[in-house]
């Protein structure tokens, strides 16, 4: 899992594309051609412990998930990310980086620490209490001095806000990115991620009014099929093109379901899909039927103490690859 380890599948003649409307990813996903056999699914992972005994009150702005009313346990949202991570690791080496007490939303490190075969990508945070999550000496030192890492640092300068996959969602399989506009990414932001991910194609969208993340509502399944909740897009016409381009193997995710964060999933291994225990229990029988179809079983753990900072087990996993 070594960083200098570069890839040759991430090695692309292609001139890379941004869409930004339906009909326009669509004609340029015609044209795309076939991927080089680049992985799909991450070598390890890493986690950020929580540490802080309250929410991120800055964050709640425009995260209309957290629930700030409710009393928050640490010591409980400790416990359960420690059988997260030794849950994950059934799949991948997971790595736990310790977590600091002033850095509440820390857990979620998937937003300002993301990689590539040989980067380490750091993203460009709306709030400031996440913005001092990117100053990790730590992590960057991890990736830098031990991984062998380039380091690619959006948060200096002015490239425009990019909370990484938290609003991209990457089928990594074909070298595509899907980028939800909000006020957690705006333009530049996308185009500065197109860039550092050395996607092949990436697909700008609005989400709807009080989204925030795209990975809230949305999941590549190892590239093979898709979690889509229609009622977080803007444009009725972008969940369907991004279900065409899965050859409709897609799971319709209902509001209520997207809310019990079924669409906040990962598959760290090609055939299992990882979301929280809530979010599995929502799902219906139709639904499992299809992913066992496709290939995919479902591991779970509980994570309703953590969910209530706004983000599931996906905004816990930041990958390796």
């Amino acid at each position: 899992m070594h960083c200098t380890l570069r890839s040759a599948a991430r090695v692309h003649t292609v001139q890379p594309v941004i869409a930004t409307s339906a009909a326009a990813f669509r004609s340029a996903l015609a044209e795309l051609p076939l991927a080089p056999n680049a992985r799909a699914t991450a070598r390890a992972a890493f986690l950020v412990a929580p540490a802080a005994n309250e929410l991120a009150s800055e964050s709640a702005r425009d995260n209309r998930y957290m629930q700030m009313e409710a009393p928050f346990d640490a010591q409980r949202a400790l416990v359960q990310h420690a059988a997260l991570a030794q849950a994950l690791r059934e799949d991948v080496p997971t790595i736990v980086f310790p977590g600091d007490a002033t850095m509440p939303d820390a857990m979620f490190p998937n937003n300002v620490f993301a990689t590539m075969p040989g980067k380490l990508i750091v993203g460009r945070m709306r709030h400031a209490v996440r913005q001092r999550e990117a100053t990790r000496a730590d992590i960057r030192g991890f990736f830098r001095d031990v991984m062998g890492c380039e380091e690619i640092d959006l948060s200096r300068g002015d490239r425009g806000v990019a909370e990484l996959t938290g609003v991209l969602v990457i089928d990594h399989a074909r070298g595509i990115g899907y980028c939800g506009l909000s006020e957690r990414c705006d333009m530049a932001g996308a185009r500065a991620m197109h860039e550092a991910f050395g996607l092949r194609l990436m697909f700008c969208f609005d989400l709807a009014d009080g989204e925030y993340h795209t990975n809230v509502m949305m999941t590549s399944l190892a590239g093979r099929a898709v979690l889509l909740a229609p009622d977080g897009f803007a444009d009725p016409e972008v969940p369907r093109a991004i279900a065409r381009a899965f050859e409709d193997r897609v799971i319709w995710l209902m509001p209520e379901q997207k809310r019990a964060y079924a669409g906040n999933a990962i598959t760290l291994s090609p055939d299992r899909m990882w979301i929280s225990e809530r979010a599995a229990s929502s799902l219906t029988d139709t639904q499992r039927a299809s992913l066992t179809e496709w290939g995919f079983v479902i591991g779970s753990v509980p994570m309703d103490e953590i969910e209530k900072a706004g983000g599931s087990l996906r905004c816990c996993v930041a990958e390796i690859f």
